[in-house]
């Protein structure tokens, strides 16, 4: 029930966005290569470490660089929380010009899985405090526009078969909310829902891979971004604990 109603929420305010006053919508399209690790420590402590590569205009562009690190500690193998900090580089073009602005990020999240049958469930809320460059007329300037985005995270991975070389269908959802002094016009950030597969590569390597949408409102309140993104995202999860202390976790979505 509170899977269902989380759902509803989440479908409610993302189709609530289209209802408001006249809008342009500006489509683009994306590539997004990311890896990801959650390298077991000691214990229940982990490392947790991403990079994000987007592209735009079928590879030509740069669209953003962004890292993230993080320390995560497993309650068990359902809940697990996890804190860190990361860093964006996002291209600003203009024409025949190319300028990156920076972004800072502190993260902390809450991740909490579970099953029904054979279907594996995945709830994350993740907080962030973001200290983002400004950019005028296409021109970084020395201030940060601080933000507090809030992001819900609902994700369904379906096996296919009870063989491990064929590939588990994922369905995803992430909303994500905004405040601050210069939020205004757009407490909606975005919302991504994604559909693909993902497959097995060893114990310890996955990717998943399919087609994401990035419906995004931008700080005027009536500009939108609809992004149709190919996104392929690996993830390694090597355990460097010693054997006699080993606990299991199930690993997450990330960004």
């Amino acid at each position: 029930m509170k899977s269902a109603f989380l759902i509803f929420i989440t479908t409610f305010y993302y189709y609530y966005s289209f209802a408001q006053r006249p809008r342009e919508v500006q489509d683009q399209n994306h590539f997004w290569w990311s890896f990801n690790t959650k390298a077991k420590l000691t214990g229940r402590w982990s490392l947790e470490a991403d990079l994000h590569i987007r592209r735009t205009n079928f590879l030509k562009n740069n669209n953003f660089l962004y890292t993230r690190l993080g320390i995560g500690y497993s309650f068990n193998e359902q809940l697990s929380v996890s804190a860190g900090g990361g860093r964006m580089w996002l291209a600003n073009n203009n024409g025949a010009t190319e300028l990156f602005s920076n972004e800072n990020r502190l993260v902390e999240q809450v991740l909490f899985n579970s099953k029904a049958g054979r279907i594996s469930l995945t709830q994350r809320l993740r907080i962030e405090q973001r200290w983002i460059q400004k950019v005028i007329n296409f021109q970084p300037v020395d201030e940060n526009r601080y933000v507090n985005r809030f992001r819900y995270l609902l994700a369904l991975n379906i096996p296919l078969s009870k063989n491990n070389k064929i590939p588990s269908l994922i369905l995803a959802n992430e909303l994500m909310l905004q405040t601050g002094k210069d939020i205004i016009y757009n407490n909606f950030d975005q919302n991504r829902f994604f559909a693909g597969f993902k497959q097995q590569l060893t114990k310890s390597l996955s990717f998943d891979m399919g087609y994401m949408q990035v419906w995004q409102q931008k700080l005027s309140g009536y500009q939108y971004s609809r992004n149709h993104t190919i996104r392929w995202f690996f993830y390694w999860q090597p355990d460097w604990r010693k054997k006699n202390k080993r606990v299991s976790t199930v690993f997450h979505l990330p960004d």
